[in-house]
């Protein structure tokens, strides 16, 4: 018996392998956005319900057999396992019962996995690519000619940047399948402020995000000590969880600057975006991680942006790659260069404010 949407409209069927971990708000958006089809969820396993509820859903979890055939690829053959005929049976059941009209696969490497239901199902499938799964394996023939046949296999392939966008073309991808479907960012949750320039010199930095290494968070504490040198009563925010965790709080002590240095933990949006409006600068100094792992567009900043909170940081990796500079970071150079753009703008500032106070009729 087919399932059919309520009101009638078209069935997408969205592919995200754990339905969600903490840092896919984005894709949660992008799913509970859908306003033209009816979407459904399809998942090896649920997570973190409270904070993304969503129906319907349907779990197809791992075989018993996954551990086995995962090693038997990837440390035998090296090379990306995929789901076995057992597991392609299944999901295609499921798609025909939901009727599901194109099946939206979250992350480049998880439709890798999924080839042989993207060949055998007679529908639409659509990748979506968001910042390591264009980078992390890729070194090894296996796992790229196996992307570059995955790409050739379905029929849209979405980025969330220019720099994904050329970094898929490198990896053999048909041009004119690429679409950019920039991430969206709910305004209303973010309303813009001004923010006023600090009295005393008391600046308040943060930086937000999972605390892993493409997120740059030990050039944010180097360039923050040098920050300090100009503005000793300055604070900055890591608000985020994850590996580096011990590994930064050793850096903070050793830069001798564990005290103007706080470390939320995982905190909600709703604490995040009240340390948004408290601060006066947000930072995120991204870089390509040793396993390839590099940025897409990092939803923290688009938030802090949203929010009017001017924000400091890279250029996306790739960029840097196609125009030829080197990907270097100098923390020193670059806390001096924030003290002086924040040193600069606040006597901007300071003379804007008075040539508006000396214009005929100013305070009537």
């Amino acid at each position: 018996m087919e399932v059919r949407s309520p009101d009638s409209r078209p069935v997408i069927a969205c592919y995200c392998a754990t339905f969600l971990k903490p840092e896919m708000l984005h894709i949660y958006r992008q799913i509970t956005a859908l306003q033209r089809c009816a979407p459904v969820v399809i998942a090896q396993k649920r997570e973190h319900t409270e904070r993304f509820p969503f129906e319907p859903i349907h779990i197809v979890p791992k075989p018993a057999t996954h551990f086995l055939r995962r090693f038997w690829f990837r440390q035998l053959r090296d090379m990306p396992w995929q789901i076995s005929d057992a597991e392609l049976r299944v999901l295609l059941r499921v798609l025909s019962r939901i009727d599901a009209r194109v099946l939206h696969i979250y992350f480049g490497q998880i439709a890798v996995h999924l080839l042989p239901l993207i060949r055998a199902w007679k529908n639409p499938s659509i990748v979506s690519f968001h910042g390591a799964d264009v980078t992390v394996d890729m070194n090894k023939p296996a796992y790229r000619e196996a992307t570059r046949q995955m790409l050739d296999t379905v029929k849209l392939v979405l980025v969330r940047s220019e720099s994904l966008r050329r970094a898929v073309v490198d990896l053999g991808c048909d041009e004119t399948k690429i679409a950019v479907q920039r991430t969206g960012i709910p305004l209303e949750e973010f309303p813009f402020r001004e923010r006023s320039f600090p009295q005393d010199g008391e600046w308040r930095l943060v930086q937000a995000g999972r605390l892993i290494e493409k997120k740059g968070l030990p050039v944010t504490l180097s360039a923050f000590a040098v920050f300090l040198d100009r503005y000793p009563n300055a604070t900055l925010t890591i608000a985020g969880e994850g590996a580096l965790l011990d590994e930064l709080h050793k850096l903070a002590c050793e830069l001798k600057i564990e005290k103007r240095v706080l470390f939320t933990g995982f905190i909600s949006q709703e604490q995040l975006r009240d340390i948004y409006y408290r601060s006066h600068i947000f930072l995120h100094p991204s870089q390509i991680g040793r396993d390839g792992n590099q940025e897409g567009v990092p939803n923290s900043m688009l938030e802090a942006m949203a929010s009017g909170l001017p924000v400091f940081a890279t250029e996306p990796d790739w960029s840097r790659r196609k125009s030829g500079r080197r990907s270097k970071f100098d923390a020193r150079s670059n806390g001096q260069r924030s003290a002086s753009i924040c040193n600069r703008a606040r006597r901007n500032s300071r003379s804007n404010r008075k040539r508006r106070e000396r214009r005929p009729g100013a305070g009537t």
